[in-house]
């Protein structure tokens, strides 16, 4: 067996730190419905469904099962070598520090995009349940 590379913080992991169990069955579950119910599945639908009507169906469940797959991906790589951190560590373990230092960053660009998408998305919404109320307003809360 070799040894692991080292994390991104220069310190390699050794079975001495095994990582530990922290979020139950129901944390993860909620997790995952925040993260896939948003205002942008409200927003974002209508406007797929304009385009490609009844056909964002299969849309849908082609992004699904991407989206599935990468999911079971990440964790086979995480049963295989775990490691505390997000999915870079495995990036740069399997590509290299380039690879590690591209995917953090660009998770966090991803991030921080999201967060303007989904208020502006939710400001819409609201704007159209009290007009009265510019969606700028309904952002600065």
């Amino acid at each position: 067996m070799h040894e692991a590379p080292p994390t991104p913080s220069g310190a390699p992991t050794t079975p001495a730190e095994p990582l530990q169990h922290g979020l139950k069955q129901r944390h993860l579950t909620m997790l995952g419905l925040g993260g896939v119910i948003g205002a942008g599945l409200f927003v974002g639908s209508g406007a797929g469904i304009a385009v490609a009507g009844p056909a964002i169906v299969v849309s849908y469940l082609i992004a699904g099962t991407l989206a599935m797959l990468v999911m079971r991906m990440l964790g086979e790589m995480s049963a295989a070598m775990p490691a505390s951190g997000s999915f870079s560590v495995h990036a740069e373990r399997a590509l290299g520090r380039w690879a590690g230092f591209s995917v953090g960053w660009l998770y966090w660009f991803l991030l921080v995009v999201v967060l303007a998408v989904e208020a502006t998305a939710a400001a819409q919404i609201a704007h159209g349940w009290v007009p009265a109320v510019e969606p700028w307003a309904w952002v600065l809360l």
